[in-house]
C-alpha cells in the first residue's frame, strides 16, 4: 500500500494549540485518501511543534493537488482555536508537496489548501484546482464585505468592532497584536493630571508635569521648540515630513514683500534672488481652510489654514521668514516676521505647528497609510487566492492592519472618540477634512520618487526622510521586480491576469471612489506597471507608515510644538501676544493628557516587532522566490548600516526610516 509521510506544525504564538480531534484528506491527480484520523498520543497539537504521521492509500493518488483538514470535536473539551503553520507531504515517489496554511481554524469544520507552487490563473489547467481557486475567492468575498465608514472616506471592512471579528474572518486573525511600552507608568502617571481642568500656568510648569513622559528626542524638542532652525528642520525630518515644496513663485495670496524679509536673507541677496537660486521653500496648509473648528466641552475650539516661507540659509538651515494664517490676506490677517515681538512670532509658529498637527494625524498618517492600507488588505483577500504569487508577495504587509483599523474607527476617529473628545478637527470637521483629504490624493504622491520631485525636493541638503525613503523605494522596487520577473514573462502575462487586474481595479474602486484624477490606474498593462503600483503598496504598508507613526511622540507630545487644539482664534493684528494670552489658547491640563495617553499609546512596539523583509510566514515555497527574499534582506541591512553610520555624526537621530525599525505593517 502506498504510504504518505505527513508533517503538521502548528503555529509558535500562545494560544495557537488545539487538543481536538484533527484529520487530513489528500487529493491527487488520481483520486483522494480516505479521511485519515491524525493521532497523536492524546497530546493535541502544541504551539511551535511539529507532528509527524503515515497515511496509507489503496493506490498511488499521483500529483497531490489539494489538502483537507477537518477539525472535529473530541470528547467534553470545549471547542478552541487551532493555528495550522503549514503542511507538508511525501509522496511514495519522494516528491515533496508543501502546503502553506497560516489560518485559524475556530469552528469545527473543514479547510482546504493546495500545494505551495505560486500560480496565476493563467498557469492553472487542472479542474479541481481551478474550481478550488473560484471557491476559495466566492467564499471570501461573501466574507470580507466592504462599506462606507463616511461619505467620502475609502470604503472599509464591513466590521464595527473587534467583538465581531469572529471565526469567519481566521484569514487574517493573526497571533493577537502583543504591544510593549518602553516607558512603563507613564499612562498612570498622566490619569493623575486627567481631572484639571486649569490652564497651564507656565511653560516651567508644563515641562515638570510632564518630564516623566519624554523620550530622548521629545526632550530635544522641548528644549529647541523656539528656535527657527529647528522649526525649519521639523518640515524635513519631524513626524510630518511630506508638505514641504520649493517654491518658484510667491502665491498671490501670500503677499511677500522684498522689505518683510529682507533682515532674514541679509544684505548680499533679495527674495527675487533666492527665489530664483531655488532656496525658497513653502508650506501651505490651504487643505485646512474653512474645516470647522470642534466644540469641546462647551468651548469652541479654532483651526488655522497658515502659509509659512522658509530660507534655506548659506549655512544649510532652513528657517521660517514669513508666516500668515489665513488663505485670504488683508487687514486682519497680517504677515508675521521674526523681527515681531518674540510672542507674536513665537505663536505665530505655534499655529502652524497645530496646523501641521492635523494634517498629519488626518492625511499622512491616517489616510495615506492606514486607510489605503485596509483598501489594499480587503482587495488582496477578496481578490486574490493564497496560490497567487502576488497573495503570496502582499500578505505579510497586510499583517494586523484590519484590527488596528476596527479599533481606531471605533475609539479615535468615530463618533464620541478622542478625536471627538479633544482634538479641533474632531466632530463635525473631521469627516469634512478628510473627504478633502481623499480628494487631493493621487498616485504620484505616494509615490516617492515622484513625490519629491513634484515637490522640488530633490536637492535640498539634510533631507533625511527623502534620502533614506528613496534608499528603501529602491530596495522595494528591486525586490518587487526580481518577484515579478519569476511569474510575469511580458506585458501580455499581465494583461491576461485577469485576478491581478480585478484587484486592481477594485482599489481604484473601493480606495479612490472611482475618482480617475486620482491618476490611480484601474487596470494595468505592462510589467513595468506592475512593479511600479507594488513598490507603491509595500513602501505605503511598511516605510511610509513608519516615517509617519513613529515620530509622533517624540513631536507632538511637547504641547506647543503640535497642539491638538486651540482655544482662542488665531490672531488678527499684531502686538498683542503675551505668554499667558499664548497659555489661554493652548489646551488645558486635562485636554493635554487625554492627547498624551492616546500619543502614547500609538507609541507602543508590537513585542514581535517583524522589520521590514521578516517573513515569520513562508508562503513562498519555492528557491526562487526565497532567493529574492535573501536579497532583499542583504540590501535593507546595507541600508541599516548606512543610516546608522551617519546618525553617529547627527545630535538629533532620524532613525525612523531604518529598515530595523520599520514594520513590516500598518499594525500600530
Amino acid at each position: 500500500m502506498p504510504q504518505y509521510r505527513l508533517t503538521v506544525t502548528t503555529g509558535s504564538f500562545r494560544t495557537a494549540e488545539t487538543f481536538h480531534s484533527i484529520c487530513l484528506t489528500l487529493v491527487g491527480s488520481r483520486g483522494e485518501s480516505k479521511k485519515h484520523p491524525l493521532e497523536n498520543e492524546g497530546k493535541g497539537f502544541l504551539p511551535g511543534t511539529v507532528n509527524h504521521f503515515q497515511l496509507s492509500t489503496d493506490e498511488d493518488l499521483g500529483a497531490i493537488l489539494l489538502i483537507r483538514l477537518h477539525k472535529e470535536p473530541y470528547s467534553f473539551f470545549p471547542e478552541d482555536s487551532w493555528y495550522c503553520s503549514s503542511v507538508s507531504v511525501e509522496s511514495p515517489d519522494h516528491r515533496t508537496y508543501t502546503f502553506p496554511c497560516y489560518r485559524w481554524m475556530e469552528e469545527y469544520g473543514i479547510e482546504s489548501f493546495r500545494d505551495g507552487k505560486a500560480k496565476k490563473v493563467t498557469d492553472d489547467t487542472d479542474i479541481v484546482l481551478l474550481e478550488h481557486r473560484c471557491s476559495e475567492l466566492k467564499h471570501r468575498q461573501e466574507i470580507y464585505r466592504w462599506k462606507d465608514f463616511q461619505p467620502g472616506f475609502p470604503r472599509c471592512i464591513n466590521i464595527d468592532s473587534m467583538k465581531t471579528f469572529d471565526a469567519k474572518y481566521s484569514l487574517l486573525k493573526l497571533a493577537p497584536p502583543r504591544l510593549l511600552t518602553k516607558y512603563p507608568n507613564v499612562q498612570a502617571k498622566l490619569k493623575a493630571f486627567s481631572k484639571v481642568q486649569e490652564n497651564w500656568k507656565s511653560l516651567k510648569e508644563l515641562r515638570r508635569a510632564f518630564s516623566f513622559s519624554y523620550t530622548p528626542a521629545s526632550e530635544y524638542v522641548s528644549q529647541h521648540w523656539k528656535e527657527d532652525a529647528f522649526f525649519g528642520y521639523q518640515f524635513l525630518n519631524g513626524a510630518n515630513p511630506n508638505l514641504i515644496q520649493k517654491c518658484n513663485t510667491i502665491p498671490t495670496n501670500f503677499p511677500v514683500m522684498e522689505e518683510m524679509v529682507a533682515a532674514s536673507l541679509g544684505k548680499s541677496t533679495s527674495l527675487k534672488d533666492e527665489l530664483m537660486k531655488g532656496n525658497i521653500f513653502l508650506v501651505d496648509y490651504k487643505i485646512l481652510d474653512g474645516i470647522p473648528g470642534n466644540v469641546i466641552k462647551g468651548c469652541q475650539q479654532y483651526i488655522a489654514a497658515p502659509l509659512c516661507l522658509l530660507y534655506n540659509t548659506p549655512q544649510h538651515q532652513l528657517i521660517p521668514i514669513a508666516i500668515q494664517l489665513t488663505q485670504i490676506p488683508g487687514p486682519r490677517s497680517p504677515i508675521f516676521l521674526p523681527s515681531d515681538s518674540e510672542w507674536d512670532w513665537t505663536l505665530a509658529k505655534i499655529w502652524v505647528r497645530s496646523a501641521d498637527f492635523h494634517v498629519h494625524q488626518l492625511y499622512s498618517h491616517a489616510l495615506c497609510t492606514h486607510f489605503m492600507g485596509e483598501v489594499f488588505c480587503v482587495s488582496t483577500i477578496r481578490q486574490l487566492p493564497m496560490c497567487h504569487p502576488l497573495y503570496k508577495l502582499l500578505v505579510p504587509h497586510m499583517q494586523n492592519n484590519l484590527q488596528i483599523n476596527i479599533q481606531a474607527r471605533s475609539k479615535i476617529i468615530g463618533a464620541g472618540g478622542i478625536f471627538d473628545q479633544v482634538i479641533a478637527t474632531g466632530g463635525p470637521g473631521l469627516p469634512l477634512l478628510v473627504k478633502r483629504c481623499l480628494e487631493t490624493l493621487t498616485y504620484s504622491s505616494l509615490c516617492l520618487p515622484e513625490d519629491i520631485q513634484a515637490r522640488g525636493m530633490e536637492a535640498l541638503p539634510n533631507y533625511y526622510f527623502r534620502d533614506d525613503g528613496l534608499e528603501i523605494w529602491d530596495a522595494i522596487e528591486s525586490f518587487v521586480s526580481s518577484i515579478v520577473n519569476l511569474y510575469y514573462r511580458n506585458d501580455c502575462s499581465v494583461q491576461r491576469d485577469s485576478e491581478l487586474q480585478a484587484w486592481v481595479a477594485e482599489i481604484f474602486q473601493e480606495g479612490l471612489l472611482g475618482r480617475a484624477s486620482s491618476g490611480f490606474p484601474s487596470l494595468l498593462h505592462t510589467c513595468t506597471d506592475l512593479k511600479k503600483f507594488l513598490t507603491m503598496v509595500l513602501f505605503t504598508c511598511s516605510a511610509r507608515h513608519a516615517a509617519m507613526h513613529s515620530g509622533q511622540i517624540d513631536f507632538f507630545s511637547w504641547l506647543p510644538n503640535g497642539p491638538a487644539s486651540m482655544r482662542n482664534p488665531p490672531p488678527i493684528t499684531k502686538g498683542a501676544a503675551v505668554l499667558r494670552s499664548i497659555l489661554e489658547t493652548l489646551p488645558e491640563v486635562n485636554s493635554t493628557c487625554a492627547t498624551l495617553t492616546v500619543l502614547w499609546i500609538l507609541n507602543r512596539e508590537p513585542e514581535d516587532l517583524k522589520p521590514l523583509g521578516t517573513y515569520s510566514e513562508w508562503h513562498f515555497t519555492e528557491e526562487e522566490p526565497q532567493r529574492c527574499i535573501a536579497a532583499f534582506q542583504k540590501h535593507l541591512a546595507k541600508i541599516s548600516s548606512k543610516i546608522e553610520q551617519r546618525n553617529e555624526a547627527l545630535e538629533l537621530n532620524y532613525d525612523y526610516l531604518n529598515p530595523k525599525k520599520i514594520e513590516n505593517s500598518v499594525s500600530i
